[in-house]
């Protein structure tokens, strides 16, 4: 968490809500001037597909006519949850230091696909020895904890940054992103929560119950997102509404990872639809509730590849794509340069 008396320790739920009265577009100039260095490109009309669509929408947040993709970095947020004491998880709390240290080590899956993408990784440690409240008793973070979390998740973005790949660590989180589901979007609770960590059967029924009972038991919060996050959320989940915030006034574009951090970005989309569109989802996670949830905030994945880890994996690895986009896009001869007949709309 931030260090006493940082700038973290001042804000509150109130101040983070009065930014979304003034979030900044994209630059709609370097959108079209993007789209018209596109249709000279010595390509049919379309004939990349979602790489085009990649390489506009990092043009258009970056501001510039060709993108660059120099300075992707991953971050990962750890927290520990209470809730995981019922036996959500299939492992124990004790688990997520274990696991952060080895990201620390360079032991992680995220570790490799960071260095295979030539990417930043950073790894922010959210309170680990103090765990959120078991949110089926009472809040999991009262208002000025949730402030402070989404404020240390908005610190930890840089200006400079090209991409933002966010991901998490933390025994029971998918328990916590079903409650906030469940209580932004209704239905029931076996709607929005699956095996994360691998339950079935009788543990993954009592994982349901457990989603259910905490958002019976919060049913007040109903209608205001960000006091969802603060009751049945963690420290992590809220950094990463943070960072996700903090991005969209840097205009830096965002690669969503799995379940976890889309119901992060689902707390922003509800008190604001427009506030992802500086995002893309990365993947679509073998979490039965993902695609669900995709589809509520309106982002259709790049890769569904059956991955179910977490650390901002999924993410890792699209910046592959991003990079694929980025590089045809700015690389590529002109019909002009190459002396290539017929434009953009030949077959």
């Amino acid at each position: 968490m931030p260090t006493e008396n940082s700038p973290a320790d001042d804000v509150s739920l109130d101040e983070i809500r009065r930014i979304f009265d003034d979030l900044p577009d994209a630059d709609k100039s370097a959108e079209a001037a993007a789209l018209a260095h596109q249709s000279e490109l010595t390509k049919p009309a379309g004939a990349l597909g979602r790489l085009e669509e990649i390489a506009i929408w990092m043009a258009a947040w970056q501001g510039k006519t060709k993108p660059q993709l120099d300075r992707p970095m991953i971050a990962v947020f750890a927290g520990n949850h209470g809730v995981a004491n019922r036996g959500v998880s299939a492992f124990p709390i004790a688990v997520t230091n274990q696991m952060v240290r080895n990201f620390i080590d360079g032991g992680g899956a995220i570790n490799q696909i960071a260095q295979i993408a030539d990417a930043e990784l950073r790894v922010y440690e959210m309170a680990l020895e103090e765990p959120t409240a078991d949110f089926v008793d009472g809040r999991a973070l009262d208002d000025e904890d949730c402030a402070r979390a989404m404020a240390y998740g908005m610190m930890a973005i840089e200006e400079r940054l090209d991409l933002v790949c966010l991901g998490e660590m933390g025994i029971g989180n998918t328990t916590s992103a079903a409650a906030i589901c469940h209580a932004l979007y209704g239905g029931t609770a076996s709607d929005w929560t699956g095996p994360g960590t691998g339950v079935s059967g009788s543990a993954l029924a009592a994982k349901t119950e457990v989603v259910a009972a905490a958002v019976a038991r919060h049913k007040d919060c109903q209608g205001d997102p960000l006091a969802i996050l603060g009751a049945v959320g963690g420290h992590e989940i809220a950094a990463i509404a943070g960072a996700i915030l903090a991005c969209r006034i840097a205009r830096i574009p965002v690669l969503l990872d799995g379940y976890v951090v889309g119901a992060a970005a689902a707390v922003l989309h509800a008190l604001e639809p427009r506030a992802l569109d500086h995002c893309m989802a990365a993947h679509c996670s073998a979490e039965p509730a993902h695609r669900n949830l995709l589809e509520r905030i309106g982002k259709a994945p790049l890769l569904d590849l059956g991955m179910r880890l977490g650390e901002g994996s999924g993410a890792g690895v699209a910046i592959s794509l991003v990079r694929a986009a980025v590089a045809c896009h700015n690389d590529m001869a002109t019909f002009q340069t190459a002396g290539v007949s017929g434009g953009g709309s030949g077959s």
